[in-house]
């Protein structure tokens, strides 16, 4: 759903176009300046606004020709056209959803996505690879720039850990609140006897902060190198090349063993060690602050979790909000909106409530 407010909005945007061409509003420099800056900010949320709109038109005009076309052939056409436009609908609105909302992650450009397996051993680490599959999709829809930093694959192949770059306007203030443990039950791929396993995986969702919020002084870092290897022990590298780093105030440790560089590792692990210790530092400051301590990804236990993803009823619950949705192979495959959009409205009123 489009919030009614946007109509309101682009009537407002037009009355400020005519008024800023008005010459009574030219001659007084204040008043033109404060309509200037109005114009500004609601100028790309308009522009979204618009564009939604004529891909929405142009969507119900497709689906106009898909009833009267009689050839099948041409149908098919027709129907991988509707497809497109409403994916991009879908794009747009996320968006301008977003954009609205507001909230915390405004101004962030980039954001890291961390997955490890927790409780559940290799089940939990091959649905760590489902969850990050899933992301991906998500991510793919939203047209966010994507850059694998680091990843540990276990023996069948799935993901022990892995790190993700996601850069995007609105990468953050759409993921922000998919950190947590996120529990699965179902039958695992290992299980002989058909029973139903509880594994669960962690995620975490990390702002990237400017290189100057948070100096890393090098006397405080250890640098280890070794040779990156892959599953079972196989060197995928001749080379020293994989970088471990330790930062030794806080024994925070980032690996990162993906490029053949042994620079460009390091500059990746950098990167994240930065982004957790400015998650660190904003944690410890809202502790001091606030006797409420913010939700945290937890320890991985089955009793800790934000969310259940049930696949033999084919349900998928946030125990946060309260909400079931029996749409699992959909939001699996990359449709989080329905999951997105009432946390992100729910956490929103709570701000408010809060000022």
């Amino acid at each position: 759903m489009i919030p009614e407010r946007l109509f309101d909005m682009e009537r407002r945007f037009d009355e400020i176009e005519h008024e800023m061409a008005l010459p009574e509003t030219m001659s007084r420099m204040d008043e033109y300046t404060r309509l200037a800056r109005e114009y500004a900010e609601l100028r790309e949320p308009i522009g979204l606004f618009r564009e939604w709109k004529r891909v929405r038109a142009e969507t119900e005009k497709t689906r106009e020709m898909l009833r009267q076309e009689g050839e099948e052939e041409l149908k098919d056409l027709v129907r991988e056209e509707v497809a497109a436009l409403e994916a991009e609908d879908e794009r747009l609105a996320a968006e301008l959803r977003a954009r609205l909302l507001g909230g915390d992650g405004d101004e962030v450009k980039s954001c890291f996505l961390e997955i490890r397996g927790g409780t559940g051993g290799e089940e939990a680490a091959l649905f760590a690879r489902s969850l990050f599959t899933m992301y991906m999709r998500y991510a793919e829809k939203m047209r966010w720039k994507t850059e694998l930093m680091g990843a540990s694959i276990s023996d069948l192949g799935g993901f022990k850990e892995v790190v993700l770059l996601l850069e995007g306007k609105t990468a953050f203030q759409r993921l922000q609140y998919e950190s947590g443990v996120h529990r699965v039950q179902r039958v695992p791929e290992t299980e002989s006897q058909g029973r139903i396993h509880t594994s669960t995986v962690t995620v975490a969702v990390l702002r990237e902060p400017e290189e100057l919020e948070v100096k890393v002084n090098p006397e405080d870092l250890r640098i280890d190198v070794y040779r990156s290897s892959g599953p079972g022990g196989q060197h995928v590298n001749t080379t020293d090349s994989a970088v471990r780093i330790t930062h030794l105030p806080t024994g925070l440790v980032v690996t990162c063993q993906d490029e053949k560089s042994q620079h460009k590792n390091k500059a990746k692990a950098l990167r994240v060690l930065r982004a957790r210790l400015k998650d660190r530092m904003e944690e410890e400051k809202e502790q001091e602050v606030s006797q409420e301590r913010r939700k945290q990804v937890g320890t991985g236990d089955r009793s800790e979790r934000i969310r259940t993803y049930n696949f033999p009823q084919g349900r998928v619950t946030d125990h946060r909000i309260g909400l079931t949705l029996y749409k699992l192979e959909e939001i699996l495959s990359g449709s989080l909106d329905p999951l997105i959009d009432p946390l992100v409205s729910h956490y929103q009123e709570e701000q408010m409530k809060a000022r």
